[in-house]
């Protein structure tokens, strides 16, 4: 059997599972996801699209997409943050605090030439995406 994790908005009305295991998990410090969270570092786990479900709640959900490439999605009720999807990459971020249950182990940073929190952790720091997702793959010094 499969692992699940389940989770849910701020105030309990959209509730999300995903299951298996997320294809990364990391942090992001770019502009967006820094002002998205409200916080300096925004933890994200990647996961395809099959594997997050809602389970509850799906008419609370609203949608806000500055660009094309991150479509965020929050509860219209309490504003309480959920998940990302990535049209382009193929991958929904489901946002690491909102699934308590998973283990989260952070494989890199992304879009670290933008951070505002300096973390000295070991892990790889790219200047912002791996070549992958159309980014320069290189990485930048702690």
């Amino acid at each position: 059997m499969s692992e699940q994790h389940h989770g849910a908005c701020f105030c309990g009305e959209v509730e999300i599972e995903v299951s298996g295991a997320p294809e990364g998990m990391g942090y992001c410090h770019c502009a967006s996801c820094r002002s998205w969270s409200g916080g300096p570092v925004n933890a994200f786990s990647l996961w395809k699209p099959g594997a997050v479900k809602v389970t509850k709640g799906a008419q609370s959900i609203g949608t806000f997409a500055k660009t094309a490439m991150s479509e965020r999605q929050f509860c219209v009720k309490c504003g309480g943050h959920l998940m990302t999807n990535h049209p382009g990459l193929g991958l929904v971020d489901v946002f690491a605090a909102t699934i308590p249950s998973l283990k989260f182990a952070p494989g890199l940073h992304v879009n670290y030439a933008e951070t505002v929190l300096p973390m000295k952790d070991g892990l790889p720091k790219l200047k912002d995406f791996p070549k992958e997702f159309g980014g320069s793959g290189e990485t930048v010094p702690e």
